[in-house]
């Protein structure tokens, strides 16, 4: 792990303000002297993820996930350690110490950025060279000017199986790090190991990042063969996962909502049509890690995915996705085409316009769909139908959603207006009470499963395990109290978790005369301590500390661990024939 020192740690946290620089990605709203949002790392409706602007940290009571800015940044941007103090200066103006750290990873990084950009310019360039011919003509194919083909940085992947590698061989990278960049493969035959192109005769795609580096390709082939799309899996500087394309033109838009497609192509087709705010999932479903990323950039999402039955199933699971992070969605429902591509060229951007203009929200979208598998020319039909709209409308805790679409749907059908509403109520009130009480029987899982992780280790019991806990966030607040423990703890007597660990650490700072403020510790601890450390001094925030407890906590350790010395030995002075009766006797 990196070293920086003391000076240059305190002049980060200094310019770094947690909650400028946490509100660029999550809505925080104020309770008091902190502030609250929605956790950007894991999936949540009620608020649990709490910035502390006075100790410059932030926690999340859902998750568990900690720290302060580095490692909200190293959890949020997908970086090292390193990197993420780099991203850090860059924002707030700082610079970078000339040594003093390890940057081996980051270098790597670099390296693959510097390889996928030199592979992006050979694949532009082929393309417009006579040999991409083939390719460049599949692209005018497909009606996309010269100047998006510029813009996009698209290209051609050569029919051959190692004109790429030859070329970046002669550029100075290595076989090794083709192979690591996912362009290229390699076989094995009679020991010896041939490398060859992974891309071959396909139009090529550079996978651009919001920072504006190629991470990653995705390569069509010209005709109708299989497979037809061909991405790159995961590397170093690239997650299958957090992949959207398009992201790096669209953030900048003057547009309120992204519009999410199904293809990296019908979002080329969208962004030459005028719409600069079109984005697209690259090779894999829409994921929860995608629309937390999105949701950095906009407040709305319209999704328009294919018109057919494949399109409207992601449509249904794009809406559950997204409604679980609380964003707003409209759908668009696709007329005269079967893609967005489509129906630019049929009918032009107008038309799409109108489309994307008279796109229904998640509930209209949800109700039309229902309405169709019902015949509504009969009462039955109705009944049915009604009992599915019920269902729909209470998802949402709208009011004025439930009193809107209840006047629609008793206008249409003939109905009360009450009795739809009073149907909501009831299927309401049934799952809250079921949700509940699964919130109960969970909660009350995770705490029993808690205790027994950390009562576990070393046969530790609640008591020791709180002790050590408290120990911890007594010594955050009152270093001085480390003359109380003189050498009476080591590492070792710390079971629950992280505990050792940290303990560890904290006590080698307050001997050493450093700061004990949480900036300073993301450069020895690894981000899950990190997170152990910030929640285990946040719930015990409101705790008074005394040198009594304090005593007491150490003595509970102790006294934890001269009882299991005691069982030790006393198991050890056992006869074989003794030690299976002992056994015997606890499995029964």
């Amino acid at each position: 792990m990196a070293r920086f020192s003391e000076e240059f740690l305190m002049e980060l946290h200094a310019r770094c303000d947690i909650e400028q620089l946490i509100s660029s990605y999550v809505q925080l709203h104020r309770r008091g002297k902190n502030l609250v949002g929605l956790c950007p790392f894991h999936n949540e409706k009620t608020p649990s993820f709490t910035v502390y602007p006075e100790s410059q940290s932030f926690f999340c009571f859902g998750c568990g996930v900690g720290g302060e800015a580095i490692n909200f940044t190293r959890k949020i941007e997908n970086l090292d350690y390193v990197e993420a103090v780099r991203f850090l200066c860059d924002r707030f103006g700082l610079s970078m110490p000339s040594e003093g750290y390890d940057d081996s990873l980051a270098q790597k990084r670099r390296r693959m950025y510097e390889i996928n950009r030199e592979a992006a310019k050979f694949f532009h360039n082929y393309l417009f060279s006579p040999e991409g011919k083939a390719g460049l003509d599949y692209y005018k194919s497909r009606g996309y000017s010269k100047k998006t083909l510029v813009r996009f940085g698209m290209g051609y992947a050569p029919d051959d199986w190692r004109k790429l590698i030859f070329h970046m061989r002669e550029k100075g990278y290595s076989y090794e790090e083709l192979y690591s960049a996912n362009l290229a493969n390699k076989s094995e035959k009679n020991g010896k190991i041939n490398y060859y192109d992974s891309f071959r005769n396909r139009v090529m795609v550079p996978i651009i990042d919001p920072r504006g580096n190629v991470v990653a390709f995705g390569g069509r082939v010209l005709d109708d063969s299989k497979p037809k799309y061909i991405n790159t899996s995961d590397t170093l500087v690239y997650k299958k996962s957090l992949g959207v394309f398009g992201l790096n033109f669209a953030k900048n838009t003057k547009e309120k909502t992204l519009i999410l497609v199904e293809g990296y192509m019908d979002a080329i087709s969208l962004h030459q049509a005028g719409f600069d705010n079109a984005i697209a999932c690259l090779g894999t479903a829409l994921t929860s890690e995608m629309a937390r990323l999105l949701s950095r950039y906009c407040n709305e999402i319209i999704l328009s995915y294919d018109a057919d039955e494949a399109g409207q199933k992601a449509t249904k699971r794009a809406i559950e996705i997204f409604s679980s992070i609380n964003m707003e969605i409209r759908v668009a429902k696709l007329s005269g085409g079967k893609d967005p591509d489509e129906i630019l060229k049929k009918y032009g951007p107008e038309r799409y316009r109108s489309i994307i203009e008279g796109a229904s929200n998640d509930i209209e979208f949800a109700l039309l769909r229902e309405k169709q598998n019902f015949d509504l020319e009969t009462t039955d039909g109705k009944l049915k139908f009604l009992k599915r709209a019920a269902e729909i409308l209470a998802e949402t805790n709208n009011t004025f959603a439930h009193d809107l679409y209840s006047s629609r749907l008793a206008q249409e059908l003939s109905v009360d207006k009450n009795t739809i509403l009073s149907r909501i109520e009831g299927i309401r009130k049934r799952r809250n009470a079921a949700s509940n009480k699964e919130k109960f029987a969970k909660i009350t899982r995770e705490s029993v499963s808690s205790a027994i992780r950390e009562t576990a280790a070393d046969g530790a019991s609640l008591r020791s395990v709180n002790a050590q806990k408290r120990i911890i966030a007594i010594l955050m607040k009152n270093p001085d109290f480390l003359s109380l423990i003189e050498d009476k703890l080591s590492k070792e007597d710390f079971t629950a978790g992280y505990t050792g660990r940290i303990y560890e650490v904290i006590l080698q700072k307050i001997k050493n005369g450093e700061s004990i403020e949480f900036g300073f510790f993301a450069d020895e601890l690894a981000p899950e301590e990190m997170s152990s450390l910030v929640g285990i001094c946040k719930k015990n925030e409101e705790l008074p500390a005394t040198k009594k407890e304090f005593c007491d906590c150490i003595n509970a350790v102790i006294e934890e661990k001269s009882k299991e010395r005691r069982k030790n030995i006393s198991a050890a002075s056992l006869n074989d024939e003794e030690f299976a009766k002992l056994f015997k006797k606890k499995t029964e």
